[in-house]
């Protein structure tokens, strides 16, 4: 399990997520934008990549993925989580 240090917090990531690529710089800081609300918030660039994979199991209908990145993204960016994907 690779571990991401940001915020002076240290994030797990989890199989299969730690396969994601996280960018060069995985702590530089990122604004997504609900398609659905039009909120905005600020991600770190793993946490991106993190959503981008849990819309991109959706889109296919992997669920089984797609719950194991909601899991993770409610549990580590809980507020972010309730902009972008709650």
């Amino acid at each position: 399990m690779n571990t991401i240090t940001y915020n002076d917090k240290t994030y797990k990531i989890p199989k299969p997520f730690e396969e994601c690529y996280f960018g060069k710089n995985p702590t530089e800081e990122h604004t997504i934008t609900n398609p659905y609300s039009n909120q905005s918030t600020t991600i770190p660039a793993f946490a991106v990549a993190i959503y981008d994979a849990i819309k991109g199991a959706e889109y296919e209908q992997d669920y089984d993925l797609m719950q194991k990145g909601l899991d993770w993204f409610s549990r580590n960016f809980t507020k972010q989580y309730m902009i972008l994907l709650d």
